[in-house]
């Protein structure tokens, strides 16, 4: 059956190419330093059989060496015919294009990846007429991003690889890892890649918890919706009638409430007296995902790292 972590975990390769680099280089496999590298139709049916589709294939052209196809196919269990839907995909897509042709599976679980490994072998007696050997792409095998400095630099590996650990032990810190990455992103870049990861992880249980981490991501967005935008437009909503300022605090004041943060009198009264709308917009922002109230001040003019570093009121 096709859902959302499937779809986006071949899918990906489609739109962001630059991913096979890494993945193989972590398979042991050569990629030319420079290589056009374009989709071509997964379409695999001829005449009237039943329907074959491969998942993603791309044709490879590297500036030196001989142009190949890879074969992307997405699993997500254990299927009996699949050794032989493999087999054909590459017999069929080499003979239509006349060129050699990689196989490779993406698995997130790890048995699942070792059953797609093969080999399938199609024999008579001691004879074997053909053997399909994929290369497998899961856990094993994918690298686990748990810098933030990778999470900026290659999104698009990171937000592959979490799908691939999607049932891995661990993931609620490689998801934690993704979302500190991902707030250094421009809006649309991290509304792109935080959107793409929970397609990803659209029947896992970890999609609920990148669901409450997205949140960090890209709440402080107008227009999404959330519940942190919410908290803040009703803040700025009860004290607009006393003033743009009141307003904006009020805001401020309810997502740290939400948050469910603790805030003394000194950080309510610094918040509630401060008529900077600058410095207020960029509380919000802070509000977002400050582990304390009093992180909302932390590097302006006269205020320190430690506890307790609290100025008066704006």
């Amino acid at each position: 059956m096709v859902t959302s972590t499937h779809e986006a975990s071949h899918r990906i390769f489609q739109d962001h190419p630059e991913v096979l680099a890494p993945i193989f280089e972590v398979l042991g496999l050569p990629l030319p330093a420079k290589a056009a590298i374009e989709p071509v139709t997964p379409d695999a049916t001829e005449l009237k059989p039943v329907e074959r589709r491969v998942d993603t294939v791309l044709r490879v052209e590297p500036s030196e060496g001989e142009s190949f196809l890879l074969a992307i196919e997405a699993q997500t269990r254990r299927a009996p015919d699949k050794g032989s839907s493999w087999a054909y995909y590459v017999a069929y897509l080499q003979a239509k294009f006349g060129l050699p042709v990689l196989l490779v599976t993406v698995c997130r679980n790890r048995s699942t990846a070792a059953w797609a490994a093969g080999p399938f072998v199609c024999r008579v007696g001691p004879w074997t007429t053909q053997t399909t050997r994929p290369f497998v792409l899961g856990p094993d095998s994918v690298p686990k991003v748990t810098d933030e400095a990778v999470v900026a630099r290659q999104p698009a590996l990171a937000t592959f690889s979490a799908i691939v650990h999607s049932e891995s032990e661990g993931i609620a810190a490689i998801l934690n890892v993704l979302a500190r990455g991902m707030r250094s992103f421009d809006k649309p870049t991290a509304k792109y890649w935080s959107e793409l990861l929970e397609i990803g992880l659209e029947d896992t249980p970890a999609k609920e918890t990148w669901r409450e981490l997205e949140k960090m991501v890209v709440s402080y967005f107008p227009g999404r919706g959330t519940v942190f935008e919410e908290a803040y437009l009703e803040g700025e909503a009860k004290g607009e009638a006393k003033g743009e300022a009141r307003g904006k605090a009020e805001g401020v004041l309810r997502v740290l409430d939400v948050r469910g943060l603790a805030v003394t009198d000194d950080v309510r009264a610094r918040i509630s007296g401060c008529t900077d709308l600058d410095r207020l917009d960029d509380w919000l922002a802070r509000a977002v995902t400050a582990e304390r109230a009093e992180d909302l001040f932390v590097g302006e003019e006269g205020e320190g790292e430690g506890e307790g570093a609290l100025g008066g009121a704006s």
